[in-house]
């Protein structure tokens, strides 16, 4: 920490110790508060450890009773468990001799007599063959038929019959439990599993228990006199025994309410199926009902409620004294909690009085500054003569309205600047006693003013050295506001460039009005907060005054005195501009090398074509001599000949006449075009190469297909050196006659939302390998030996200058490569110049 901020700190703590000091002594009822509160909260405290107290001992009753319920409850368990342990060896006894055909129906009846009759838990015993069929049973005397359906019966129940199933599967004993129904008590079923001495399942001794019985002979009478036991299902039906009357649901939300001890657990060896559970009868009071927990609790209220009311009266008696300790401190902090320093110096120029702002401000402490006089500890020491001139004139009376800048030194010798405002002092009977100053910090002001002058000369440094021209000017008027270096040098200082920019780009612009020349703003109430958010529009126009190409760039903005105004930024593209139309004649040059290049490659081809005519014609004409100097032609017949010679040479012409205007050098030019013209045009051309190469080509082209936008001779270069390539591939996978063929597809869809004309050709080769997807439209790459590597990249390049796109495509059948598709697409235009189009398409065709 600073020496400065060391002296604040200790001043404020010295300063907030004398205040506490002053406070108390000023406030003698913080004793008496003390002295009320605290018996008050010795009673509470009391009160708080009696409930706790009582709170302790309920949770340990609690704790103790609940551990006597699961003791109980496992006791009781134990024995129900032995009980019916013992029944399951004396059935699994019984299964045993049975299984070793020791036992027969009459003896088995005299033993299940025995069971029965000794211990009365157990209802019934049957023995059941394989087939679910009865061979000996025996039932307690006392077991009526309303009771207990018939043994038959039983055994038709689904429940029954799953045990049934799982005993003779398992080969073990198993337990099921029967709730209640309308023709039959609730009761416990024990499957004992009998097979021979093969191994097989011969069928099961069947023990049927009572319930009652069981919870009646199994349960210790201690255990059900101290608790409400009883015997539930897995779902939490009673089957035997007794329960604790429910509560009243109101009741049981009360905090005091203790809730209902209970403990449950399974009977082993039944498992889930059968449920044990005790609930304690309430036998204690409870903390509620305790008259000692009353008496406390109401003593302390009184005490409590004498002491609130003795502190009320002497909280009012002194509400006197605390309305000026109010005030005091009020005025107090205000002058403290003040930002500004603020000095005090009588008619002489000694220092009166300092508040903390102006302490903390300087570095200087009260006692430091109080009764000095010039020159100030505060002042650094190179400005005495000029501070102590600018005393002078304030002690004088001839003080600034603006203020007197200075810098102020503080004990570490640190200097800041400050500004300060004189004012003269006025007591209550209106006598000047002295001079107020007011000082403030001005240092991070000052600096961030010298910051932003330097990055506003950055910036303008930055604008000078700009490549584009740039100018600001408001919108309707002919002012500029701002124009670098560029700028200048192209159009001088005036406007004009700026507006004659903006016109020949065709954007936005406001006229000069009449109200350029006075104070009133034209554009008042406009929105200014949408246009500067806006995009900025871009155009290419040529100036000739400076023979340059220039891309002009327009944006909307508010100025620094909140006018709306408009930059334009003009950047040279000459340089780009001549690229771009080189770029454009070297492409022309390459479509029209591609054009001639796909003729060479197809040159015989188109010469085993143009040969059957003029074969034909060579044959009409040597038959038509030889039968003439025979004179064995008449009339008819060589008008016949001729006829025909003149359609062979009508074909032969038509074909020299579509290469001459295929490979026919022209410049770039987009109509409005069938799709069916340019389909039969390519076709006609790439019919020769693909009969040649012996491949069928099948076309799929609807009738009602939009017009588009093109350049057909581009066009049907990319569906001529599709169909070649096609025709290639096939031949080269050395298809069957069957399998050699090509298809080409057209159908209008939709890309993106927009709507499209898709063209696709199909061929039955060998497909493209992963490598060459890759580096299919790589320029000068091909997989052929004499193959220059133009033809797919040219086909790209057309058709994106068509915005339109291209893709390839393996085609599978199942995991058999089957073949390749090329396809592209081509935008439709708007529905207006479709019309439009089709119309005069409408008006050329004839009839």
């Amino acid at each position: 920490m600073s020496a400065p901020h060391t002296l604040g700190a200790q001043t404020g703590l010295a300063t907030a110790e004398r205040v506490r000091r002053w406070w108390w002594r000023l406030n003698p009822q913080r004793q008496d508060r003390f002295a009320v509160l605290a018996p008050l909260a010795a009673v509470l405290l009391f009160l708080a450890a009696i409930v706790a107290s009582f709170g302790y001992l309920r949770l340990e009753e609690i704790d103790r009773e609940h551990e006597a319920v699961r003791r109980d409850v496992e006791y009781t368990q134990q024995r129900l468990r032995l009980r019916l342990l013992e029944r399951q060896e004396q059935l699994m006894r019984i299964a045993r001799d049975i299984s070793n055909q020791d036992l027969e129906e009459d003896e088995f009846h005299q033993r299940s007599e025995t069971l029965v009759n000794q211990y009365p838990e157990l209802e019934r015993v049957s023995w059941i063959d394989e087939r679910r069929r009865v061979k000996a049973s025996f039932a307690m005397a006392s077991l009526q038929p309303n009771q207990r359906l018939s043994l038959p019966e039983t055994l038709k129940q689904a429940d029954t019959q799953n045990i049934f199933n799982l005993a003779r599967e398992t080969q073990q004993p198993v337990y099921s439990q029967r709730a209640a129904s309308a023709g039959s008590a609730p009761f416990l079923q024990l499957h004992v599993p009998l097979s021979n001495s093969k191994g097989r399942f011969v069928g099961i001794v069947l023990g049927e228990y009572s319930l009652d019985a069981l919870y009646r002979y199994g349960v210790p009478s201690e255990v059900s006199a101290r608790y409400a036991v009883s015997l539930l299902d897995d779902k939490g039906i009673r089957l035997a025994g007794t329960t604790v009357a429910a509560r009243n649901p109101a009741t049981s939300l009360l905090p005091w309410v203790n809730p209902i001890n209970e403990y449950d657990l399974p009977v082993s060896p039944v498992g889930n199926g059968l449920i044990l559970k005790a609930q304690a009868y309430r036998t204690s009071l409870g903390v509620i009902g305790s008259g000692l927990f009353w008496l406390v609790g109401m003593l302390s209220f009184m005490t409590a409620w004498m002491l609130i009311a003795n502190w009320r009266h002497t909280r009012r008696r002194q509400q006197a004294q605390q309305a000026l300790v109010s005030e005091t401190n009020f005025r107090r902090a205000m002058e403290n909690s003040m930002p500004t320093g603020m000095r005090a110096m009588d008619l002489q120029g000694r220092i009166t009085y300092v508040n903390a702002a102006f302490c903390q401000m300087t570095g200087w402490s009260e006692s430091e500054l109080v009764g000095r006089t010039a020159p100030f500890p505060y002042w650094p020491d190179t400005d005495h003569e000029t501070l102590t001139h600018v005393l002078a004139d304030e002690l004088a009376g001839k003080s600034t309205p603006g203020g007197v800048q200075m810098r102020v030194k503080r004990p570490d010798r640190s200097l800041f600047d400050a500004r300060l405002y004189v004012s003269p002092l006025i007591d209550a009977r209106g006598t000047q006693t002295g001079w107020m100053t007011s000082m403030t910090d001005i240092t991070e002001p000052n600096r961030i003013r010298e910051q932003l002058s330097s990055s506003f000369e950055r910036f303008t440094t930055v604008l000078e050295a700009l490549d584009a021209s740039i100018s600001v000017a408001p919108l309707g008027s002919d002012e500029m506001l701002f124009a670098n270096k560029l700028y200048r040098l192209w159009f001088g200082v005036e406007a004009n460039g700026h507006l004659k920019l903006v016109a020949q780009a065709g954007m936005p612009s406001q006229p000069i009005n009449d109200e350029s020349g006075d104070q009133v703003d034209s554009f008042a109430g406009m929105p200014t907060n949408v246009l500067p958010d806006a995009e900025s529009e871009n155009a290419e126009v040529y100036v000739s005054e400076l023979g340059l190409w220039l891309e002009v760039r327009s944006r909307y903005l508010s100025w620094v005195d909140g006018r709306l105004a408009q930059m334009v930024i003009a950047t040279d593209i000459t340089s780009r501009r001549l690229a771009e139309q080189q770029a454009s004649a070297q492409a022309e040059r390459a479509q029209n090398a591609s054009r001639l290049i796909t003729m060479g490659e197809m040159a015989s081809s188109v010469a085993h074509e143009l040969n059957q005519p003029l074969t034909a014609i060579n044959n009409y004409c040597n038959g038509m001599v030889s039968r003439i100097r025979s004179q064995q032609i008449t009339e008819q017949d060589l008008l016949g000949a001729l006829e025909k010679t003149a359609r062979q040479a009508q074909r032969a012409g038509q074909i020299i006449q579509r290469i001459r205007s295929f490979v026919k050098r022209s410049e770039p030019n987009r109509t409005w075009s069938l799709v069916s013209d340019m389909i039969d045009e390519a076709v006609e051309l790439a019919d020769i190469e693909l009969r040649r190469r012996n491949v069928r080509l099948s076309r799929d082209v609807p009738a009602r297909v939009p017009l588009l936008l093109v350049d057909p001779i581009l066009i049907e270069q990319v569906l001529i050196i599709l169909l070649k390539n096609a025709a290639e591939a096939v031949d080269t996978a050395q298809r069957a006659t069957s399998m050699r063929r090509a298809e080409l597809r057209v159908f209008p869809t939709q890309v993106e939302g927009a709507d499209v004309v898709e063209f696709s050709v199909q061929d039955s080769g060998n497909g493209l390998a992963p490598e060459v997807l890759e580096r299919l439209y790589e320029a000068f790459y091909s997989t052929k030996i004499d193959g220059m590597g133009i033809g797919l990249n040219l086909c790209r390049s057309i058709v994106e200058s068509h915005q339109g796109r291209m893709r390839a495509e393996n085609i599978y059948n199942g995991v058999e490569l089957t073949g390749c598709r090329f396809s592209f697409w081509l935008p439709v235009g708007d529905a207006a110049s479709i019309g439009t189009a089709q119309a005069q398409t409408q008006l050329k065709t004839p009839g």
